[in-house]
């Protein structure tokens, strides 16, 4: 349509420009012409420079949220997560481990134990020891020609193989006591999905070696995590997001103190893919430093920096290096930050300025906060962001570190809190808000718990098909040229009152069932 007067809503432009500050809540997109489906959209997107995700969604780096587990659960699903800090060097580096130990071969195989053929017993004990296992239970335990994954593999040692070969034992070789290789029933990573189905029916075990082209050995398909693919949760929409090694992509946060460089050096030798420089107000010259540093030191680490909500703050930190950045100050749903310090912005407003500059730039944008269900997600996304990052989302979810206990109402929970609460500082999170000699420690978040979510592995491919629903109905094929229809003005949007809100939510019911999927 070319005659204006006929022309519905505004531009990004001239709505985020007027003084006010707006929330995902705040905004409605215009619905556009749809010539393709659903299925036919695609979210590949940017997180960082140099990485590539498949879902546009990564865990947030809290205590509460990202451990190993959701890290490997996360890069599985084709986003990525992010590993907090809030504990030893030792303790994150071993959550890096945990994480890589996956591998990315239809969500059910992952690295196991391995020992070369002249390895004994007491050294396969002590191994697992490591690993936090029992004295004298065994995982699966792989036996290569020379003790590394990528080697011709010889044979399998489990906890059958040993249990009743009684006092001293351990001086006995592996290759005594082993299953050999020519004895196994073993699955070819190329097959696929239908192989190491096939391969676990016929051996009747709970694992099978997963090897490739080559006979290498490359680690273990477990029945167990190949039946939660197949019956348990629905099929991932994304591919698993993988480095040029084929490892699952693992990302953490650090600080910008000097005792951070030291925590850095033992996370890359983890095989570190991304690091976050984790604080709520990235615009500092220690941040500054802290990237000049890296990009100084690890060239081929993907820095992310922030935390920032304007264009001012953005500029810096683009010009010393950074591959990303975290946008948002205040809009967590346990932040505190603009209650308590009277500084921050509204979401919506700090996505859309942030990500223009970024744009002009080339540095894709990560839309940290305020996410509370799959729109606020497009939103995010259609105003700029290339990915956003969630925690209260993921709080709550089996893979989230935690136990889950019984609230007093009956209620399945787990503990979520903000890296700003007291009880986070008080485990260690206080060098994100506060100063060196800074003794009384205020409080920038809360602490509480949420509602039991299931896994991840559910809500991720619910998530990813909602917003491919969303830039359906906004006429988008792909992240990329939504981001060209907000620049061009073809992204159509209005501002919502708060009646208008309330009719776009679920009301007039006397009762209802509200079920996602």
């Amino acid at each position: 349509m070319t005659d204006e007067a006929y022309v519905d809503g505004y531009t990004a432009l001239k709505i985020f420009t007027k003084g006010f500050t707006y929330t995902y809540d705040d905004i409605i997109f215009h619905p556009g012409h749809i010539d393709f489906a659903a299925h036919d959209v695609s979210l590949d997107t940017k997180l960082t420079k140099g990485i590539t995700l498949s879902v546009p969604v990564v865990s947030s780096p809290m205590d509460t949220v990202t451990g190993g587990k959701m890290a490997a659960a996360m890069a599985l699903q084709g986003g990525m997560g992010f590993i907090h800090y809030n504990n030893t060097v030792e303790e994150q580096a071993a959550a890096v481990r945990e994480a890589k130990r996956h591998v990315p071969f239809c969500g059910s195989a992952f690295e196991p134990l391995v020992v070369g053929k002249d390895a004994t017993l007491a050294d396969v004990e002590q191994a697992c020891e490591g690993l936090g296992l029992p004295a004298g239970q065994y995982p699966t335990v792989l036996v290569t020609e020379s003790g590394d994954l990528g080697s011709a593999l010889v044979g399998v040692v489990t906890t059958s193989d040993v249990d009743l070969l009684g006092a001293g034992a351990e001086s006995r070789k592996v290759a005594d006591v082993m299953s050999p290789a020519s004895a196994l029933v073993t699955s070819a990573r190329a097959a696929g999905e239908d192989a190491a189905r096939a391969a676990l029916e016929s051996s009747k075990k709970g694992r099978v070696p997963l090897v490739g082209e080559s006979g290498e050995c490359l680690g273990v398909v477990e029945r167990k995590l190949l039946k939660d693919q197949l019956f348990r949760y629905p099929a991932a929409l994304g591919k698993p997001t993988v480095n040029a090694k084929g490892e699952l992509c693992v990302g953490c946060a650090v600080g910008t103190r000097e005792n951070d460089k030291v925590r850095l050096a033992a996370l890359v030798a983890e095989g570190l893919d991304a690091v976050i420089l984790d604080s709520s107000q990235g615009d500092s010259v220690y941040q500054v430093e802290m990237i000049k540093w890296i990009k100084q030191n690890y060239p081929d680490l993907q820095v992310i920096a922030g935390n920032v909500v304007t264009s001012r703050q953005a500029e810096r930190l683009i010009g010393v290096g950074a591959d990303a950045l975290r946008v948002g100050m205040g809009s967590g749903s346990i932040c505190t930050t603009q209650e308590v310090c009277a500084v921050g912005r509204g979401q919506a407003t700090a996505v859309f300025h942030v990500s223009r500059l970024g744009a002009k730039h080339g540095v894709p944008v990560i839309a940290d906060g305020g996410i509370q269900n799959s729109g606020h997600i497009t939103k995010a996304l259609a105003l700029g962001a290339s990915t956003v990052m969630c925690g209260s989302m993921f709080a709550g979810t089996e893979e989230a570190p935690g136990h889950y206990h019984i609230a007093e109402d009956g209620t399945r929970v787990k503990l979520y809190r903000g890296m700003g609460s007291l009880d986070a500082m008080k485990k260690g999170s206080s060098t994100r808000y506060l100063g060196e000699s800074q003794k009384i420690q205020i409080a920038q978040g809360v602490s509480g718990t949420v509602r039991d979510k299931g896994s991840v592995r559910n809500l991720i491919p619910f998530f990813a098909q909602a917003v491919k629903q969303g830039f359906q109905d906004f006429g988008a094929k792909n992240v990329k040229e939504a981001h060209a229809m907000l620049e061009d003005g073809r992204m159509r949007m209005e501002t919502r009152s708060g009646a208008a809100q309330h009719e776009g939510g679920v009301h007039d019911m006397h009762s209802y069932t509200k079920k996602k999927w």
